[in-house]
């Protein structure tokens, strides 16, 4: 069997979110294939160096073309090489759009249907993108995948008729680094420093303003507290930075921008807390990635943040800035209660693996032949 992958959110630079998702699967992927499982991973350029590497039955397929790559270029070879000794058996989308005009059945993952909730945050080409070609896909796949049981309920109510195809696969976490792993130098000065930490993309609804307010009434009490908020800019980021200028906290949180890996485990290490105010979200990885170094989870009650945090979080009301400050409070006070969500956070993260994800996200793809 030959197994077609759209390869390209894994294929670049900065990777979050839907990027780490397919980058993972592909690593699993190359990792099981073999005579019976062939992989073809399709790309608009050329595989960067940190993509698995090609093996006999994993391989890379470049086609060129960026414009509607996917609705033209991809679906033009996918319908020569149906009549080829290189047909392929099932295609899969890691990430909403697929191909359109395929003669082989496809599946498609579905992340999170925001664009419903907050379509004030995206370009309106991209809106239009994704409520189109989205509609397109879920039609079109003979199986869908959500990464939460949330999502499902979304998509089910956004597009009726679907919940027979749809089966949810959680997304994994799995620690990579060394345990003798040196701090990163890029914030090895943050190691004795106190601070609160946010992960995630810059945009509205991550709700990084109120968290903003919430540690300037924070800070006021405990004036040894900073704040880091990291992660790429999004969708409106300008915002997030004029509400700290605004509020006079400027100096006290610190923006690093993108950063990696190494990096991102030097800050949940050495954090008092993370903090994820969001509105709304898919999955909710940078839970779980905080949990699995140690540092305990302030979220927000709402999406599938419960569904992924378990008991192992304090919950917030993201609309309360005094929330986040009553929830920050009570974790400084209270270390038995640190010590128990650190503990329930370990716990937690076992029930989540790349290797469970990548195992059934493959059986669906076989059962979709």
């Amino acid at each position: 069997m030959i197994i077609g992958v759209d390869g390209n959110e894994a294929n670049v630079r900065e990777k979050v979110g839907v990027s780490m998702y397919t980058l993972k699967l592909l690593e699993y992927f190359q990792r099981v294939s073999n005579e019976r499982n062939q992989f073809i991973v399709f790309l608009k350029e050329t595989p960067r160096d940190e993509l698995p590497f090609e093996t006999t039955y994993f391989k890379y397929r470049v086609i060129s073309g960026k414009f509607l790559w996917s609705q033209t270029s991809l679906p033009l070879y996918l319908l020569f090489s149906h009549f080829t000794k290189n047909k392929i058996d099932v295609f899969f989308s890691p990430a909403h759009y697929a191909p359109r005009f395929s003669l082989c059945p496809t599946v498609v993952t579905i992340h999170d249907l925001s664009y419903f909730y907050f379509p004030q945050e995206f370009l309106k080409k991209d809106l239009y993108k994704l409520k189109r070609w989205t509609n397109y896909s879920v039609r079109k796949a003979k199986n869908i995948i959500t990464v939460s049981k949330t999502t499902k309920k979304d998509l089910v109510k956004y597009y009726p008729n679907t919940d027979s195809k749809i089966q949810v696969i959680y997304n994994g976490m799995e620690r990579e680094e060394d345990e003798n792993n040196t701090p990163s130098t890029n914030f090895k000065s943050l190691e004795n420093q106190k601070y609160v930490l946010y992960v995630g993309t810059l945009q509205p609804r991550k709700n990084i303003v109120t968290l903003i307010r919430a540690f300037r009434i924070f800070h006021s009490t405990h004036p040894e507290f900073k704040l880091v908020i990291a992660g790429k800019r999004g969708w409106l980021f300008n915002l997030i930075f004029k509400e700290a200028q605004d509020l006079y906290v400027n100096e006290h949180i610190i923006f690093p921008g993108y950063v990696s890996n190494d990096e991102l485990v030097t800050l949940y290490r050495s954090a008092f807390c993370f903090v994820l105010p969001s509105l709304y979200e898919g999955f909710g990885i940078p839970i779980l990635e905080s949990m699995s170094y140690g540092c305990p989870v302030i979220a927000s009650f709402n999406s599938s943040l419960p569904e992924v945090g378990g008991d192992a979080c304090l919950y917030i009301n993201p609309h309360k800035p005094e929330d986040i400050v009553d929830k920050l409070e009570l974790l400084l006070k209270d270390k038995t209660l640190r010590k128990e969500l650190i503990k329930k956070g370990k716990e937690q993260i076992s029930l989540f693996s790349w290797t469970k994800c990548g195992k059934e996200t493959l059986e669906l793809l076989q059962s979709s032949v």
